[in-house]
């Protein structure tokens, strides 16, 4: 079966930077990827690269940020006050924290912390990096009706339920 709108993809993956240093890897013990293609549970350039193949091919992309995490926007940096930042732990210049917002939270990192306000910065950490994948395709299926339903895979043999 091919990769397609509907179906259930399960891949293997190397991130890396253009010099080839590591992200992460899903290798080595990690778990592998399980998403509902056409639902943009992933970054839209790879989502775009992995259309038409199938179970055991192989590839190596590079995704620009435009097709990634976009590019870096100054403007999603900015002072607000420590209240808005969710738990009770110190907060450190380069800590990822949630960030507590009028329809749920986002995850910000931390620039600098004063005494009632503390600089963010929204942007995704892989915001304006050019992506390289090295990707092997464990298995496609096609999607379980509530899967559709929900927009999303749930887990590379369907039976992976959330709360």
């Amino acid at each position: 079966m091919q990769i397609a709108d509907q179906t259930v993809v399960t891949f293997d993956y190397t991130l890396s930077r253009p010099d080839g240093s590591l992200i992460e890897s899903s290798r080595d013990g990690g778990e592998p990827v399980t998403y509902l293609h056409g639902a943009g549970n992933i970054i839209p350039g790879l989502e775009r690269e992995l259309a038409g193949k199938q179970a055991g091919d192989t590839l190596k992309v590079t995704i620009a940020p435009a097709d990634g995490y976009g590019e870096r926007r100054e403007d999603l940096k900015q002072r607000i006050p420590a209240k808005y930042l969710g738990g009770s732990q110190k907060l450190r210049p380069g800590m990822q924290v949630p960030l507590r917002l009028e329809h749920g939270t986002q995850m910000v990192t931390v620039l600098k912390v004063g005494k009632f306000s503390v600089d963010i910065d929204a942007n995704h950490p892989l915001a304006g990096q050019s992506l390289c994948f090295d990707i092997e395709v464990k298995d496609v299926r096609a999607a379980l009706p509530v899967e559709l339903e929900h927009g999303h895979a749930h887990g590379a043999d369907g039976h992976a339920h959330h709360e």
